[in-house]
């Protein structure tokens, strides 16, 4: 029997409407998870903000935990799509490394909210994304890249320090979320604006220098064995120097 002609037509529409409206679910779901934390986010105040109902928000998400996890969900497919969509196979492996950082940096400035989620999902020792088996497929693609940068650099013998890609990913990430993440207590602490917009191309420049000056430089030459050594060792050592 043929389609209904009615119904194959408004299949698309209905489709991307869903689509449209589970966004912007998500969307307002990431703004009051980081404001009030998972125990104080209300379903009916994310209902308010959207052009839905709390009933329409439960078919979508079929529990408030769920929609939490759907939010950590999206947070994170924001950074790895706009990683994605940045083309460094054509960079030399220190503007390509560079880059990555930077992209980085603009990222975390760019989506405060991405940090306070993550922030708060630490605070649940990733009680919940725990669950996201997509997370890793998702983070895959973004570490694969800075191994292939690693090993065209390593090739070009413009990197010399053995280190792994996600020990680099793991550098130019807590670089960029502490400068957002802790703003306000850093601020309180030394009077310094971490955001400030005047000081934005420094630290952007910072996190590229910091990130490149680690991987050419050679680690040999930076590991004193007195400094790498237990109490006990390094006090042996001062009383053999004062002899």
């Amino acid at each position: 029997m043929d389609a209904d002609p009615i119904s194959s037509a408004e299949a698309g529409p209905a489709r991307r409407d869903a689509e449209r409206t589970r966004a912007e679910i998500l969307e307002v779901a990431v703004s009051e998870f980081c404001e009030h934390g998972f125990d104080g986010t209300r379903v009916d105040a994310i209902a308010a903000k959207t052009r839905t109902t709390k009933r329409m928000i439960y078919y979508y998400f079929s529990s408030k935990e769920q929609l939490y996890v759907a939010a950590l969900e999206f947070v994170y497919a924001s950074i790895r799509s706009a990683e994605q969509e940045v083309d460094v196979a054509h960079l030399e492996p220190v503007a390509a490394i560079r880059r990555i950082a930077e992209l980085t940096f603009d990222h975390h400035e760019a989506h405060p909210d991405f940090l306070r989620l993550i922030t708060m999902e630490n605070m649940h020792r990733a009680r919940h994304i725990r669950q996201l088996s997509s997370l890793v497929s998702m983070n895959t693609p973004a570490v694969d890249r800075i191994a292939t940068i690693l090993e065209r650099g390593r090739a070009s013998g413009d990197f010399v320090r053995k280190i792994d890609a996600v020990d680099v990913h793991m550098l130019i990430s807590s670089f960029c979320f502490f400068r957002v993440a802790n703003q306000h207590t850093f601020g309180a602490l030394f009077h310094r604006n971490l955001t400030d917009v005047a000081l934005a191309d420094h630290y952007r420049a910072m996190v590229g220098d910091l990130v490149v000056e680690y991987l050419t430089s050679d680690g040999d030459r930076t590991a004193p064995t007195v400094a790498l050594a237990g109490p006990a060792t390094r006090g042996a050592a001062r009383r053999r120097a004062r002899r």
